[in-house]
């Protein structure tokens, strides 16, 4: 079993109609996704908006959901600014979370030496477990993987990474080259099968908000080995996929559109994602009664 579970979402943050923090919402929103089958839950990371909330405001999700559920728990404190990331690191234990998740920093475009100098500061400030997070696409900047494996070796709690590079023969390489104990999960939705069989352990997932079961019985038919009825959940799931983000409505801003129809107040985003555009709610029951639930 790896370290956080199969299945974690990186959960929304919710927001009440006017934008403030709603932490009875969160409170809710977490206990709901535990019981839809999330083995563990990553806040304020990208998809909870992390880059739009105060430091203040993080650590109040992170204690709020901690009131709520008792799954490992992982927090969202990387920023682009290595003094600020290693602040809000070092928060995060007494928080009550199990670990922490470190985004490459953003808009900088640092070199590999500058990275690898900001996640080993970044770990430095905290005894939990780091997964880092590669994004490129919204960094601006790949982590090379020359550089990830350098820091799964010398930084004794850097233990994962979160894979939304879109490059699953790297993330072989990484696998095959990283030492024992190293987890890789995937971090883009579309690619977590594949990603599985270049031996990823799970995924930190958005689609989970509304189909943790069905991501978690397909990592379990690859893993018994039934990888055609892995790939047959896949395919069930590739709407979803392609619902979760887009030009017209990037992420989290779908998330937060089927959560409303599913019935929890989650809000809007704030600025500068903003409200959803029209539609996108209909569009969230028509994936919803494609996906067979009672009552779409």
């Amino acid at each position: 079993m790896p370290r956080f579970g199969p299945v974690l979402t990186a959960m929304v943050t919710p927001f009440t109609d006017d934008g403030a923090l709603d932490l009875d919402g969160t409170a809710k929103l977490a206990a709901w996704l535990v019981e839809q089958g999330n083995d563990a839950l990553v806040v304020t990371g990208t998809t909870g908006e992390a880059s739009v909330l105060t430091d203040e405001e993080q650590v109040e999700v992170w204690r709020a959901v901690r009131g709520a559920v008792d799954v490992p728990l992982v927090a969202g404190s990387g920023t682009n600014d290595t003094a600020h990331a290693a602040h809000l690191t070092a928060q995060a234990a007494g928080a009550g979370m199990d670990g922490v998740l470190v985004v490459a920093p953003y808009y900088n475009r640092p070199s590999q030496a500058g990275m690898d100098a900001h996640f080993r500061a970044v770990a430095a400030a905290t005894e939990l477990p780091v997964i880092l997070y590669d994004i490129p696409v919204r960094t601006g900047r790949k982590v090379a993987t020359d550089t990830l494996l350098r820091l799964v070796a010398e930084v004794p709690n850097i233990v994962a990474v979160k894979d939304a590079a879109g490059n699953p023969a790297e993330s072989a390489r990484l696998v095959a080259d990283a030492p024992d104990g190293f987890e890789l999960y995937s971090g883009d939705d579309a690619l977590t099968l594949p990603l599985l069989a270049v031996g990823a352990v799970g995924t930190i997932g958005v689609a989970t908000h509304w189909c943790a079961a069905e991501v978690g019985a397909m990592i379990r038919a690859f893993q018994a080995g039934d990888v055609a009825g892995a790939a047959r959940i896949n395919a069930g799931l590739i709407e979803s996929y392609d619902f979760e983000t887009g030009d017209a409505s990037p992420n989290p801003i779908p998330s937060k559109a089927m959560l409303r129809v599913l019935g929890l107040p989650v809000g809007q985003c704030r600025l500068p994602m903003g409200p959803a555009p029209d539609g996108l709610e209909d569009r969230a029951r028509q994936v919803l009664h494609n996906l067979g639930r009672p009552g779409f």
